[in-house]
C-alpha cells in the first residue's frame, strides 16, 4: 500500500489499484487549509501507520512547503523509513537552478523532520509530455528507475517491514514501561497529589531526557512528548503500575536475541517466493524494447481509409531511415532509440511506441515500423493520446499480408 501527499493537493493512498479511506475504500483529500469533520493530522497518523510507503510529492518550478504542509508532514513522525520524496517537474527548470531547489527543499524537510536520517529524493518528469528542457534526461531516467524498483520491491520487502513495525512496538512498549513506572514512584502516597501531578506532566521533556541518560534508550524510541502530556492530564498516576524488571529483561531479550534470529528466515522465505512483479499504470511500459518505461484520438486518423496512413510521409521518414545506416534493412533498437530521445518525449512515451511499432517483435525496426514509429512520435506531439494495442489500420502492409498468411 502506498501513500502520496502534495503540499495543496491531496493524500492518495492505493492498495493493488485500490483507493483507500479508513470509511468507504476511496481517497482523502485535503485542501491544504484543513477540513472540517475531522482531524487530517490524525487520519494522516493512522494511514501512516498502516501502509508501506509515503511519497511526498513536490513541484521543481514553485517549490513550497506551507504550515499545513508542515504540520501534515510532522503528522508523519515515526514513520521517517517509509517516506520518499518526489521532486517532479524538474525538467522546467536549468541544470543550475534545479541544484538550488533540491538544496532548498532538503534544507526545508530538514527543518521540518529534525531527524539525523536523510530522505530519499527522486528527481524527474513524471508525466507523458515533451521534456522542456532535456539536459538532465539521463538523470531523470535513473531516477524514474530507481523510483520504480523501489515501488516493485514493496511484495518481496512485505515480511521484513512487518518485523521493523514489531521492533519499533516492543521499543515504544519499553519506554512507557519506564515513563509510567518513573510517573508513580515519583507520586506522593497521600498529599499533594495533584500538584505533584501538575509538575510531573509540565516536567516531562525532563523525564523523557533523564530516562534516555539512564537506561540508553534512542530519543527516537520516545512517544510525542506534547501528546503524552495531554494524554496524562486524564489519569490517576497512583494506579500506575510499577516496574517489573523481568518482563523488561524478557522485552529486551526478543529485540536482542529473538528477532536476529527471524532475520535469516526472512532472507530464506524471500529467496523462495515467486517473482512478485507490481503492474498497471507506469508499470506496464517497463520492459518495452530498449526503453524503460510507457502511456487516443489521433491515432486513429485514416481508420475508414484503404491506403496506410502513414504513407503519404513515408519518404520523410525513410530519409531519416536510410540516414541512421541500417543494416540488411532493419535499425537496431540503440540506433532507433538514439534517434527517437531527440524527440524529447519521455522513456515513458518512446517505451510504448517502441512495443506498438516493433510489429514482429525482433527487437528491431525496418523501414515500415520506422515509418510507423515515427508517425506515432508525430500523433504524441501534436497533443494526442496513443492507442493500448496497435489499431489494425496502422498495421504496416508487409504485416498485414504475413499475419494473413499465418492465418
Amino acid at each position: 500500500m502506498v501513500a502520496g501527499l502534495q503540499p495543496k493537493a491531496c493524500l492518495d493512498l492505493t492498495e493493488g489499484g485500490r483507493e483507500l479511506s479508513p470509511a468507504h475504500g476511496k481517497s482523502a483529500s485535503w485542501d491544504g487549509k484543513g477540513c472540517p469533520g475531522y482531524d487530517f493530522p490524525a487520519v494522516l497518523q493512522w494511514f501512516a501507520e498502516r501502509v508501506d510507503l509515503i511519497i511526498l510529492l513536490f513541484d521543481a518550478h514553485k517549490l513550497e512547503i506551507s504550515d499545513e504542509f508542515s504540520e501534515a508532514i510532522r503528522a508523519l513522525k515515526g514513520n521517517e523509513d517509509k517516506i520518499r520524496v518526489v521532486l517532479n517537474k524538474a525538467d522546467m527548470v536549468e541544470t543550475q537552478q534545479l541544484m538550488r531547489v533540491y538544496g532548498a527543499l532538503m534544507w526545508s524537510l530538514g527543518k521540518v523532520f529534525n531527524t539525523p536520517e536523510v530522505l530519499r529524493v527522486y528527481i524527474g518528469s513524471f508525466w507523458s509530455e515533451p521534456l522542456m528542457i532535456s539536459d538532465n534526461r539521463r538523470l531523470f531516467e535513473l531516477e524514474e528507475q530507481d523510483l520504480f524498483t523501489d515501488i516493485q520491491n514493496l511484495p518481496r520487502n512485505s515480511a521484513l517491514r512487518k518485523l521493523n513495525d514489531l521492533v519499533k512496538r516492543a521499543r515504544l512498549v519499553r519506554v512507557h514501561a519506564h515513563i509510567i513506572s518513573h510517573l508513580k514512584r515519583e507520586m506522593p502516597s497521600v498529599f499533594g497529589k495533584d500538584n505533584k501531578k501538575k509538575q510531573l506532566i509540565n516536567k516531562l521533556p525532563v523525564i523523557f531526557a533523564k530516562i534516555q541518560l539512564e537506561h540508553h534508550i534512542s530519543p527516537g524510541d520516545f512517544p510525542d512528548c506534547n501528546k503524552m502530556q495531554e494524554m496524562l492530564m486524564v489519569h490517576d498516576f497512583t494506579k500506575f503500575h510499577g516496574l517489573k524488571p523481568r518482563m523488561v529483561e524478557t522485552l529486551d531479550e526478543l529485540l536482542t536475541l529473538d528477532i536476529a534470529k527471524l532475520m535469516p528466515l526472512l532472507r530464506q522465505e524471500e529467496v523462495e517466493l515467486p517473482e512478485q512483479i507490481v503492474q498497471g499504470g507506469a508499470f506496464d511500459g517497463t520492459r518495452n524494447g530498449p526503453f524503460i518505461e510507457g502511456a487516443t484520438e489521433g491515432a486513429y486518423e485514416g481508420m475508414d481509409e484503404d491506403e496506410w496512413v502513414v504513407t503519404k510521409d513515408k519518404p520523410k521518414y525513410d530519409e531519416i531511415f536510410y540516414n541512421l545506416s541500417p543494416m540488411d534493412g532493419k535499425l537496431s533498437g540503440t540506433k532507433a532509440k538514439n534517434w527517437m530521445v531527440t524527440t524529447k518525449l519521455p522513456n515513458s512515451v518512446l517505451g510504448k511506441i517502441w512495443k506498438l511499432s516493433d510489429v514482429d517483435r525482433d527487437g528491431m525496426l525496418d523501414d515500415e515500423e520506422f515509418a510507423l514509429a515515427s508517425h506515432l512520435i508525430e500523433v504524441k506531439l501534436e497533443g494526442h493520446g496513443l492507442p493500448s494495442d496497435l489499431p489494425r489500420h496502422l498495421v504496416p502492409p508487409s504485416k498485414r499480408r504475413q499475419k494473413g498468411s499465418a492465418e
